[in-house]
């Protein structure tokens, strides 16, 4: 292949939030969101037959929005012939959907160059919600590779040994074990108490403790992304919601640092496992090098909270979050598509068609 006519990209296609990052220096990241106008007024109004992440979001009275992922996969891609019209639609949606991260990715490019990608995955997706994947790029893009989302960070920030990667995405929680090979099965671990599990727990908290007000879980999750917390050392959180269609303050302090805990004791027992089946010769090494990722790193209290758990469980530990949460996942997946060499990339079978130019 000539290398002026290759495009790299990585892309994190996450349950809340997709990113991708190629090598001609665009990055971008759009909420995982795919909406339809209802009507022809509708259509109308918005002046387009399709909205993308916050624009759907935005618009959503007077469209139908799908968001095709669910717990890091593709919605009914682990039963597809139990429901196929179901699992049909969320191929459809998917693919309109990585079809807009491309365009992002690729404007100003001429038509005929080639596209290889490196997609990230929960740790432990199975072979049919990897050739999910697949199925959707046919004609978007001409190769593509499923990894695990985990180990894209690592690779990304170049943490290959002793290390090991908790990715808490919306969906899933992936704990990756990076011992200077390419992770099996037995390194890593998928949970589902993620960002979606607190969204539904902070949800039902307030409509016990608040049954008069109205929201949304919408308006719950956005609260949750600005405040999330754990610790108990924090000032009041207040959420103004309407009760009776009159803003109210309402104190949701507890609410929302008990939604966030729900997820620490997998993530913990996680941990523990990792460590105790680890070489007990580095076994000191992979608990000083801990490192947390994915939108949910950044929960407040969080790395001190594992901590504490590791010191009283495994003598010790180091937990420590990324800086860029957002981008880490895409951004190592573009570093390993780049760093694949070329007789891999010749293995792969070419998708039969081009992806689509606007």
């Amino acid at each position: 292949m000539e290398e002026s006519r290759i495009l790299n990209v990585g892309i994190d296609f996450g349950t809340s939030m997709s990113v991708i990052a190629s090598d001609n220096g665009v990055r971008a990241c759009v909420p995982s969101y795919v909406g339809f106008p209802k009507d022809m007024i509708s259509r109308k109004m918005l002046g387009k037959e399709v909205l993308y992440g916050d624009d759907a979001i935005r618009h959503r009275l007077s469209c139908n929005v799908y968001r095709p992922l669910e717990l890091g996969v593709l919605k009914h891609s682990d039963n597809s012939k139990d429901n196929p019209s179901g699992y049909q639609q969320t191929i459809e949606v998917a693919k309109k959907l990585l079809e807009h991260l491309v365009d992002l990715a690729t404007q100003g490019r001429p038509e005929d160059f080639i596209i290889r990608a490196v997609i990230g995955a929960p740790a432990l997706a199975g072979e049919s919600n990897k050739q999910a994947l697949i199925d959707i790029s046919d004609g978007v893009l001409d190769f593509v590779q499923i990894v695990s989302e985990p180990f894209s960070v690592a690779y990304g920030m170049n943490l290959l040994n002793n290390t090991l990667v908790i990715d808490i995405g919306a969906g899933t929680v992936d704990l990756c074990r990076m011992q200077g090979l390419f992770p099996t099965k037995e390194d890593q671990i998928t949970t589902y108490k993620a960002g979606d599990y607190i969204d539904n727990v902070f949800f039902d908290l307030i409509e016990a403790k608040y049954p008069d007000a109205n929201y949304t879980l919408n308006m719950l999750k956005q609260f949750k992304e600005e405040h999330a917390i754990i610790s108990n050392n924090a000032e009041k959180l207040y959420l103004s919601l309407p009760i009776q269609g009159k803003p109210t303050a309402l104190d949701v302090t507890d609410e929302i640092r008990q939604a966030c805990r729900t997820i620490v004791p997998e993530i913990t027992e996680g941990i523990k496992y990792l460590v105790s089946t680890y070489d007990p010769e580095f076994q000191s090494e992979l608990k000083e090098n801990i490192i947390l990722a994915g939108g949910g790193s950044q929960v407040v209290g969080l790395s001190e909270e594992l901590e504490k758990y590791m010191l009283e469980t495994l003598g010790y530990g180091s937990v420590k979050r990324i800086t860029d949460p957002v981008y880490a996942g895409a951004n190592g997946a573009l570093m390993y598509c780049k760093d694949l060499p070329e007789e891999e990339w010749a293995e792969f079978k070419k998708n039969a068609k081009k992806h689509p130019k606007k």
